[in-house]
């Protein structure tokens, strides 16, 4: 497969798997991109031992990780208090919605249930994220259970 044909047909799966990670537009954009860096950079090296979905995503997966290993180092410093974040005005209501509620979920949970929206299989999730499809099955459980508790929460609140 060519570059080019992967970057169009795995585009916006990557950075909705970042989205989620990161719930920032931009900030998801630059990750995806940087991620095709990577897969652009490898491709020649890529041997087909693994489905080339589960290699994409992998990588997608350790640059969101490495992003928040980033953000934490960035964090320690002060940020005045009176920075507003601007409107995702590209963005449904809704999607924003579920974008924060993903964001406020653990590394782990994220990447999960982040992969799960692209509809990866739950087996080739268990092989990029180490767990066993099993334990993978009763987190998406778990997560999708959190997640309907929080819209609930908030239509209750509104």
């Amino acid at each position: 497969m060519e570059f080019e044909d992967i970057y169009r047909r795995y585009w916006n799966k990557i950075f909705r798997l970042c989205m989620g990670y990161v719930n920032d537009y931009s900030l998801a954009q630059d990750m995806a991109q940087e991620t095709f860096i990577k897969v652009w950079q490898y491709l020649p090296t890529f041997r087909n031992e693994a489905n080339i979905d589960t290699w994409i995503f992998r990588i997608a997966t350790n640059n969101c990780l490495r992003q928040l290993e980033r953000k934490k180092q960035i964090l320690s410093t002060q940020f005045p208090a009176d920075l507003f974040e601007d409107e995702k005005t590209d963005i449904e209501p809704q999607i924003q919605l579920l974008y924060k509620f993903i964001a406020e979920l653990s590394e782990i949970d994220r990447i999960i249930i982040s992969l799960e929206l692209e509809d990866v299989r739950q087996a080739d999730i268990a092989q990029i994220i180490g767990l066993s499809e099993s334990n993978v099955r009763v987190r998406i459980h778990r997560i999708k259970a959190q997640l309907t508790r929080k819209f609930k929460e908030y239509g209750e609140q509104y």
